[in-house]
């Protein structure tokens, strides 16, 4: 999920923003649209561009949820009800699909036997953002930080939130800034780094 390894795949958060003001739409359009919101996954980058929100690059093409392994992995979470990895798979599996209402109540089941999976958690995370549930999504955050306070692309997702789902430019700098503290150099910090010197530029 822009990360969990081997969770949520690559999910491009310019799909879910409803229309914001100038200084959020200059962000996207110079770059932290480039940015994807992730768990812990790499993904190849996406390559920035300075043309007006409506004319930014297609998103990739979201494969369909395979029905035959999604049967097989239900048949195997009903068999085995502890079985954390099968719950991951399956939630994954329909994350991956963009099929966010379904992936959730496998992440959630995943975390009622596992609840210090980090990755897992901030993927369930990002699946309520993109249910229009931004404060459930916070709150996920919150709780992925608690097991794991310096996991840089849990970090960066919660500014990525607070700027888009809550229009707090304020919080998502602070969030952005602390990922440049906890990762110097990541990919995460050069996109954080990004965003912050756009909004100041914007927005002075």
């Amino acid at each position: 999920m822009i990360g969990p390894i081997g969770l949520g795949g690559p999910i491009f958060l310019m799909n879910r923003i409803e229309p914001v003001p100038l200084v959020l739409s200059l962000v996207l359009a110079a770059g932290l649209m480039g940015w994807i919101v992730w768990s812990q996954r790499p993904a190849d980058p996406v390559v920035a561009t300075e043309a007006p929100l409506a004319q930014t690059p297609p998103v990739p093409e979201v494969p369909p949820v395979d029905a035959t392994r999604a049967a097989e992995l239900r048949a195997a979470a009903q068999s085995a009800p502890e079985d954390v990895q099968v719950r991951v798979d399956l939630g994954t599996l329909y994350f991956d699909a963009h099929r966010f209402q379904d992936a959730i109540p496998w992440f959630e089941a995943a975390l009622a036997l596992r609840p210090d999976e980090v990755d897992v958690s901030t993927d369930l995370g990002v699946a309520y953002y993109y249910m229009d549930d931004t404060d459930r999504a916070l709150s996920q955050f919150a709780r992925s930080l608690e097991v794991a306070p310096t996991h840089a692309k849990t970090i960066l997702n919660l500014g990525i939130v607070r700027a888009f789902g809550k229009q707090d430019l304020e919080g998502a700098i602070e969030a952005w800034e602390e990922v440049q503290r906890v990762a110097p150099g990541s990919p995460e910090a050069n996109a954080a780094a990004a965003a912050i010197e756009r909004i100041r530029a914007a927005h002075p």
